[in-house]
């Protein structure tokens, strides 16, 4: 669908012309006709050619022709003339004659108009480059704005810039500027540029390509920026060396899309996003630390006009949390329960503790920290049968989850313990007056409250420390009981998402290959998600479904990640999901599981305000003591004020 472009995003590209060498007419004339394309195909609004593209970067001493250079003025302004009615930031590669020497420059021009020319600073005259032989150093400059095609324009390698109606902030450095300790991009960004351009011209030799997307990866990350990148084509000459049209789109750390030894002409487009690097920016207070340097820069302002683009060209992940291939899922819930498990090891060691009470009801939080138990007293060398693990029947377990909850305990070998609740909250119920007919939150905390009270109990009868079950996305909803199951001694799921523990619990049923164990675990996999604090129904089957009540998981992680990671505003998360979830959830749907994600996310700060100590495994977290530090009575009207004010269509 279209939409109008109030969410930060900006469409990127680069391209690779089919070019012929020392003929700059011909040059222009096949960027005019892409850039032509690109605008009114698919509505790109920043697009950059490689290093000499107008002329050809293997021209060699024909550079020193004053034909060619002539040549290539022509060529630039056929093609600012030509692009005048393209709402398009554009960026060339040109030989540039100024302060008697020629320099290497990018050109960089919107709606016929030149924003400014931006020189090479770091020359490279090592090995198969010989560029000082024809062009000078930006160090080397005297002018900060020379005359180009009639025009009078900004002249400098400190050059931002700067789109009027977004954080859009624009800066270029030119190829061999990447390679050295210090690139200029890493200065660009501390004065305010996020989106960085490279006209390159980088020729093939085997294996330099993964060093190159290595670069612009790690640069892209330092600066939390975006970064495109264009490397000189095959059509350049073959003298001695191949170029194969290397173009990269990066953002923050992640290369979004690539070419390369693309036979004809190639370009290469994505959506990248403004607001997520600014906020990703505002949260990093090292990203600015220290920052002293008193450098000149000269701030050009340009404006786009038409803001309306087609559907978003980004990959948007239905489960963040998630990796998307098995390879990189083994790695990571390796690497999670790696990190659950220490932290539980080094609380026990630190407090000579060598007992651990936790409740298992045969669900997938129960089971992820039994299984994290076990490999931490493995690691320490402590009998498993210092494991004290209890299952605790109410009313609404059911015949399924009992059987999976004993058989797993008795598989691990652990020591079993069986406390049915009934009558202690009967006992309960009577004393408080309140009649068990009536199935309300009283009759569900009490039971809650009393698995509590149990687990607390044995573990001061047997010195030890009771572990937390609780997972990240209950907290984040406050589906737990407050003092109930929301509190333990050492919480080793706190900043796992519900979406990630399945995961964790099949990949420990992996790795236990055709056994009882991993037959126990995907059947616990496959359970409806519930807290069993009501009534099975007629068959024994659980009849209170989470996710039926408050939403499904999938929906609310999403919401929770794009909320605390990226800081995004709620019609933003909203059109997100509309895109990650098209065909799974209609938009009225998205939009009813969002409030009731907002609502409760807010009003349940209480719980989170008071929790137990836990691993952080991840990018999110709500401890109150590092990540999240919010008051439990604070207002969530303008959140919700922006949905209601949405319009569906």
């Amino acid at each position: 669908m279209a939409y109008k472009n109030i969410y930060g995003f900006l469409r990127a590209g680069v391209a690779v012309p089919s070019l012929k060498v020392g003929n700059p007419i011909f040059n222009g004339k096949e960027i005019q006709r892409i850039a032509a394309m690109a605008s009114s195909k698919h509505k790109v609004k920043v697009l950059v050619f490689p290093e000499l593209s107008i002329s050809g970067y293997t021209c060699g001493d024909l550079f020193h022709q004053r034909v060619l250079l002539k040549s290539c003025e022509d060529a630039l302004e056929t093609l600012l003339q030509g692009t005048k009615t393209l709402d398009m930031l554009i960026a060339v590669g040109m030989p540039i004659k100024a302060d008697n020497q020629l320099f290497n420059c990018g050109v960089l021009f919107h709606r016929g108009e030149i924003l400014g020319v931006v020189p090479k600073t770091f020359v490279p005259n090592y090995n198969e480059y010989y560029e000082k032989r024809w062009f000078a150093s930006s160090k080397d400059r005297i002018s900060e704005w020379i005359d180009l095609c009639g025009q009078r324009v900004a002249f400098g390698e400190n050059l931002l810039f700067q789109d009027t109606t977004s954080e859009l902030c624009i800066a270029a450095e030119i190829c061999e500027d990447l390679w050295t300790p210090i690139p200029p991009s890493s200065r660009h960004a501390m004065y305010g540029a996020n989106l960085i351009l490279n006209p390159s011209a980088s020729n093939e030799i085997v294996g330099k390509h993964e060093y190159r997307q290595a670069l612009v990866k790690q640069q892209s990350a330092r600066c939390i920026a975006s970064y495109l990148y264009v490397s000189a084509g095959q059509s350049e000459s073959t003298t001695d060396v191949v170029f194969s049209g290397h173009g990269m789109i990066a953002e923050n750390g992640r290369i979004l899309e690539e070419t390369r030894f693309a036979e004809e002409a190639t370009f290469i487009f994505y959506d990248i996003d403004i607001e997520k690097l600014m906020n990703d920016r505002r949260k990093n207070n090292s990203f600015m630390g220290k920052f002293t340097e008193g450098v000149s820069y000269e701030k050009i302002s340009f404006t786009f006009t038409d803001i309306e683009i087609g559907d978003i060209k980004r990959e948007i992940d239905p489960a963040p949390f998630v990796p998307a291939s098995k390879e990189k899922r083994t790695e990571k819930c390796k690497e999670i329960f790696t990190i659950q498990s220490i932290g539980l090891a080094e609380r026990l060691l630190k407090t000579g503790i060598d007992t651990v009470v936790v409740g298992i009801s045969g669900g997938l939080d129960s089971t992820l920290a039994l299984l994290v138990c076990v490999e931490a007293f493995d690691r320490l060398k402590i009998s498993r049968k210092n494991i004290i693990g209890i299952t605790m029947p109410g009313f609404g377990t059911t015949g399924r989850t009992y059987n999976n909850a004993l058989l797993l305990m008795k598989e691990l070998g652990i020591t079993v313990k069986e406390i049915a609740i009934e009558d202690a909250c009967i006992q309960h119920f009577n004393d408080i007056g309140h009649d068990m007919s009536v199935k309300d939150v009283t009759y569900e905390n009490v039971q809650a409250r009393e698995r509590t009270q149990i687990l607390m109990d044995i573990a001061n009868k047997e010195s030890g420390l009771v572990v937390g079950t609780g997972d990240l996305s209950e907290l984040a909803l406050g589906w737990c009981t407050y003092n109930g199951d929301h509190m333990s001694m050492y919480g080793v799921n706190v900043s796992i998402p519900k979406t990630l523990v399945r995961y964790l619990v099949q990949w420990y049923a992996d790795t236990a290959g055709d056994t009882l164990m991993a037959k126990i675990l995907n059947d616990i996999s496959n359970t409806p998600v519930s807290p069993e604090l009501l009534p099975p129904d007629k068959e024994g089957k659980i009849e209170q479904k989470t996710e039926e009540i408050i939403g499904s998981y999938d929906l609310h992680d999403f919401f929770l990640f794009n909320m605390l990671r990226h800081g995004f505003s709620p019609s933003k998360i909203f059109l997100l999901a509309t895109i990650a979830f098209r065909g799974k959830w209609r938009e009225e749907e998205i939009l009813h599981w969002l409030k009731i994600f907002y609502k409760r996310f807010f009003t349940q700060q209480f719980k989170r305000s008071c929790l137990p100590d836990g691993p952080k495994v991840g990018s999110i977290c709500l401890s109150p003591r590092g990540d999240w530090r919010m008051p439990s009575d604070a207002s969530y009207e303008i959140w919700l004020n922006e949905l209601e004010n949405m319009i569906i269509r």
